[in-house]
């Protein structure tokens, strides 16, 4: 006997296979950093929705057929497009270089240089949503060890602001505009008088957007702005090729490599499918026996019917057929004997003729004594069995 189990084999299997779907997609979310929290924190980054951020540009991208990602660690620095920066005032100059270094190889790079020290506008006004800042001072930052030739500085825009193609922008703070000086630098946009607002640095397959304004949120509330940043970045791109990466390390959101990540990263991810593998092949022989193990059975079964079937087994393992014809065939001439009133230990020839006579009388074309001696000389089971259903069918007969 066997407990009964709450659930089928195909029920049992579907939960096993849904849980451990699960584990693994949780495992990888935490591998991949999904699971790290919203990264609109105010910054001036590409998931920025202040006004001193470039989710709007982000958007604008995705929204014009670009490919657009986050880049968190050196793989993501790595693929092939456009690289934008957008490191805070505060960074080394040496971890700039590093990280343009890395990806000149698979693409260009756009700098976009910091203006704003922004500070948290508070979500307990009515109206204000997480990741809004107010816009403070206006700063230059000082990147020491990068592109030290290239120098900034904050002053009045002279009116108008154009870009290589001609179309004309319109800051929203034009008394403090950031622009930069180097002779290795070729304008993309400038004002009325010469100062440089974008530009590419020669020789490096680089560009910097010196005034933030013209590619952040604050910015993209003229169309304008949006336009000559969108050009910029096409005309930066290589031909063929539509994926633009915002670069998240320098902001503080860089992704740490650990156990999850590196299991489903070559050469480790051989072994990860490894002993995956192994273990579907372990559900599946835990699915193949499914439910309680059964009862122990009794060596030795109770009643007359267990007791024959155990006798009748062991004198088959044993094949001593022979033992069996003369037993059957002498306890079969006792119950007749008995069913016809003769004494079952009389002469054994005199008791084999008149159960001879008895059966003439009732069935003249069957013969016991040839049946019961036909029993006796059977050596094979075949012959045994045969020659005792003849008997047993002449027993019937008789003890009616």
């Amino acid at each position: 006997m066997s407990a009964r189990s709450p659930f089928s084999p195909l029920s049992a299997l579907a939960l096993v296979l849904a849980g451990g779907a699960l584990l693994v997609a949780m495992l990888w979310m935490i591998g991949a950093g999904v699971a790290a929290g919203d990264i609109n924190d105010g910054g001036a980054h590409g998931g920025g929705r202040g006004l001193n951020g470039y989710g709007a540009l982000y958007r604008l991208l995705e929204a014009t057929g670009h490919e657009t990602d986050y880049a968190r660690d050196d793989n993501g620095l790595r693929r092939p497009g456009l690289l934008i920066l957008t490191p805070p005032h505060w960074t080394q100059g040496a971890d700039i270089s590093r990280i343009v270094n890395i990806h000149r190889r698979y693409g260009p790079v756009l700098i976009i240089t910091p203006k704003w020290m922004a500070t948290d506008a508070g979500t307990d006004q009515p109206g204000v949503q997480g990741g809004w800042v107010r816009l403070g001072e206006a700063r230059t930052p000082e990147w020491e060890g990068f592109l030290d030739d290239v120098g900034v500085g904050i002053a009045p825009a002279a009116a108008p602001i154009t870009d290589a193609h001609g179309i004309t922008a319109a800051l929203p703070y034009p008394a403090r505009v950031m622009a930069g000086t180097g002779r290795k630098l070729d304008p993309i946009v400038r004002d009325a008088g010469g100062r440089i607002l974008a530009a590419t640095y020669r020789g490096q397959n680089l560009a910097l957007i010196f005034e933030p304004d013209l590619a952040n949120n604050a910015g993209f509330t003229r169309e304008e702005n949006a336009q000559i940043t969108l050009r910029l970045i096409d005309d930066l791109l290589p031909e063929g090729q539509r994926g633009v990466m915002f670069d998240l390390t320098l902001n503080g959101h860089a992704r740490q490599p650990n156990l999850l990540t590196l299991a489903f990263t070559p050469p480790y991810l051989a072994a990860t499918l490894a002993l995956i593998l192994a273990g579907v092949a372990v559900l599946w022989r835990a699915y193949a026996r499914f439910g309680p193990p059964l009862a122990p059975a009794r060596d030795i079964a109770f009643g007359k019917r267990a007791l024959a079937e155990n006798s009748a087994g062991l004198i088959a393992r044993a094949r001593r057929f022979h033992l069996l014809p003369a037993p059957y065939a002498d306890a079969a001439r006792g119950r007749i004997a008995a069913a016809l009133g003769l004494a079952p230990h009389g002469d054994p020839a005199g008791i084999d003729a008149a159960i001879e006579r008895a059966l003439l009388a009732r069935a003249p074309d069957l013969s016991y004594t040839a049946a019961s001696a036909a029993l006796r000389a059977a050596r094979r089971p075949s012959e045994i069995l045969r020659a005792a259903r003849q008997l047993h069918t002449i027993e019937r007969l008789l003890t009616r």
